[in-house]
Order: C-alpha cells, then structure tokens, then sequence
C-alpha cells in the first residue's frame, strides 16, 4: 500500500479483497453472517468499503474464509488500521457521512465526468455562489455550517487548480442551472465569467446542454462517474439522492451511464460555443444588474 492513498480508498480495496475471498469460498454474504451472528448488510457495508472496518472484522473474517496465508491476513488486518485514519475531509464529517465517503473517492480520481442539471458543479462554484446554494438547498441550517461547507467545496477545487497531477474534469451543465438566479445577478455574472475561466484550463472541458436539446439522456437527474488511476480501483457511479447516495460499481451499471454521458456530450454545445454562451449569459445578469 503507498503512503499516500486516503483511507476511502483503503477501505474500498480492502472490501474487494475480502469479497474475492468469500466467493473464492463460494459463501453468500448472508451466510457468512451467519457464521458471525451479525446482519447481512454489514457484510456487505464492510465489502463496499462504505464502513470503517476493524482488524478484528478483518480477523473473524479470514477465520471464516480459512484464510491460511498468515502474512496474507497480516497485511489484510494492516490495511484495516490504514483505512481507520482520517483524511482532511473527516473534520468536516459530521456535516453528512455520505459526503464524507464521496470526498474521499473525488480525492484519489484520476477523473471525474459529471452531469449536473439543476447548479454549477460544486468544483466550479466560486465562494458567493456555493454559499448562496447551500443557503438555499438547507434552509433550516445556521451561518456557521453554511460557511464550513463553502470552505470544503474550496478545499475541493484545490484538486483542479493546484495539484501538481489535476484532477481530469468534464462537466456538462444543463442550460437551466446556468441561468438560475442563484445569489441574484452580481453572483451569477461572477460565477459565469469564473466558469468560463475555468473552462481554459487544459484539464477541465465545461459543455453547456441548451433547452433546444430536448429530451436527452440526463433528464432523469444529476450523475457522476469517477475513474482511479489504479487498475485495482474500479470506476464508480455517484447518484446524489436527498438522503440517500448511490454508488455503483458493476460493469453493467458502469457501462450504461457511460454510454449515456457519451450522448449528452454529443448533444451539448462544443467547449467553445459554450464558453461564448456562457459569457452570453454573464452579460445579460450585467444588464439585470443594472
């Protein structure tokens, strides 16, 4: 294990290893708990990487398999421990668990690909309009947790505008969340001319999906797809739900929302028609503004 892969990942790979094990001894997960007297969904929080994981689990779980390899359950119970260290993001955890484990994953992705119908991808937002949509979105929250969870989508960026290895971003933006008012029109003009700056960058491609589209593949909701330098690490598919996120892995599921963002790419405006509607629109929240 190196040094410096985050504890999501750890978690992540550990789980695949331990999944190889039981079907290597053709067990379900529900009889494997079983044998363990604990509920099936730990089995499978624990081989999804979603629950932190003990050595001890690690232990019982190679007793199970009848794993004999000792140095093989040595390294197994190490990366156990590895994975139970916090990443930066985890002073922020108690903000939402669920956001915690997708940070952790965008941190470690060679490249995000992401659809996002309704706002400005929280790796786009400048400061005034993150606030402003976090503001909106959780009505019920204090200034406080408003501003550490700006702070955290800051911390984000870093990925795509100071990492010596950026972060590879495509993002396609549908025509509504470009126009909605959020913040009123100084924040929008602002954060259109932003996102048009960003959109120069050699490792962020931004593409606008225009209302004259139509019906297209995104329409069903906001999607990303996360890919990891590692050949062990296997893509995964982040659904946002409103209490609940998903995250897919089987090739089947992997391969659909790929096809899928392949058509809205085709559908949506080239990078360059879209930098000029983008500033298109940044000047008509001048106007407003005046």
């Amino acid at each position: 294990m190196s040094g410096n892969v985050n504890p999501t990942v750890r978690r992540r790979r550990l789980g695949q290893e331990l999944r190889r094990l039981r079907e290597d001894r053709q067990m379900t997960a529900e009889e494997v708990a079983d044998r363990l007297l604990v509920s099936q969904s730990k089995i499978s929080r624990l081989e999804n990487g979603r629950r932190s994981i003990s050595p001890r689990d690690v232990r019982d779980l190679c007793n199970v398999y009848e794993v004999e390899d000792a140095k093989l359950v040595e390294s197994l119970m190490q990366m156990a421990k590895e994975s139970r260290q916090q990443g930066w993001w985890h002073a922020f955890a108690e903000l939402s668990p669920s956001y915690s484990v997708y940070i952790g994953l965008e941190t470690d992705a060679s490249s995000l690909r992401v659809y996002e119908p309704q706002v400005v991808p929280g790796l786009l937002q400048t400061e005034a309009y993150a606030g402003a949509v976090i503001s909106g979105a959780l009505p019920e929250v204090g200034e406080d947790e408003v501003s550490s969870r700006v702070q955290v989508r800051l911390r984000r960026q870093q990925r795509i505008l100071q990492d010596r290895t950026p972060l590879r971003l495509w993002a396609v933006v549908d025509e509504s969340a470009l126009r909605r008012a959020v913040g009123g029109p100084v924040t929008m003009a602002e954060q259109l001319r932003k996102l048009a700056e960003y959109s120069r960058l050699p490792h962020v491609t931004l593409q606008a999906m225009p209302f004259s589209a139509g019906a297209h593949p995104g329409v069903n909701g906001q999607y990303a797809i996360m890919e990891f330098s590692e050949a062990a690490d296997t893509t995964v598919i982040y659904l946002e739900g409103g209490t609940n996120d998903l995250y897919l892995e089987k090739p089947h599921d992997v391969q659909h929302y790929s096809i899928m963002y392949e058509h809205l790419r085709a559908q949506a405006y080239s990078p360059e028609q879209t930098r000029r509607f983008v500033l298109q629109l940044a000047e008509e929240f001048d106007r407003q503004r005046s």
